[in-house]
């Protein structure tokens, strides 16, 4: 799996946030992303990462870069779709980014049940025509966790919304596909 390491090693600067809504916390910490996954702890990244470049001189924000896999996928192109102010670049792997077409167990924890707008309006298919920032969309064409046919709904919906992006389809590569020896290289020379 992804060494921050590895890629610190090739220049990046690595940082790893737990944001709001994440769990073993209180409950209001985690109530602020409750049908709100497009929040994402957004707005306290982006903060932390500024109040650090202030002490940190040698960190460029205006080359900022995100990624993440499945949930984190979802979450990394959320990031560019809502906040591509910040965020120039992204990587998002077998990403879920519409969560009606995800299992429903994990989605009733964080989305509740029935079904309702708020999974539309925390879409990612619904947001794609926002997309400015470069992005790379990786799928492992064997993922039993998160369906390949997400990553094609979204790419389906930055066409239509004319958006330009890469897909990389992983051969013979499940859930995780970017933390292949090859996905790992790809999102390396992609950031």
């Amino acid at each position: 799996w992804f060494s921050m390491n590895d890629m610190a090693e090739l220049g990046f600067v690595v940082v790893k946030l737990d944001g709001m809504g994440t769990n073993w916390r209180s409950k209001a910490f985690h109530d602020v992303c409750w049908k709100n996954l497009m929040d994402g702890g957004f707005p306290d990244r982006i903060a932390w990462l500024k109040e650090a470049a202030k002490t940190h001189p040698w960190m460029d924000l205006g080359r900022m870069g995100i990624f993440g896999g499945s949930a984190g996928g979802q979450n990394a192109l959320a990031g560019l779709l809502n906040h591509g102010d910040f965020y120039k670049a992204g990587v998002a792997d077998c990403g879920c980014h519409d969560n009606r077409m995800d299992k429903i167990w994990w989605n009733e924890a964080w989305m509740g049940w029935p079904v309702d707008e708020s999974y539309a309006r925390n879409s990612n298919v619904t947001h794609a025509a926002k997309l400015e920032a470069p992005l790379l969309l990786v799928v492992g064409e064997l993922d039993h966790n998160v369906d390949p046919a997400s990553t094609a709904q979204v790419a389906a919906a930055l066409q239509k919304a004319g958006r330009m992006y890469e897909y990389l389809p992983v051969m013979n590569a499940g859930h995780g596909a970017a933390e292949t020896e090859y996905g790992n290289l790809r999102r390396a020379e992609f950031l």
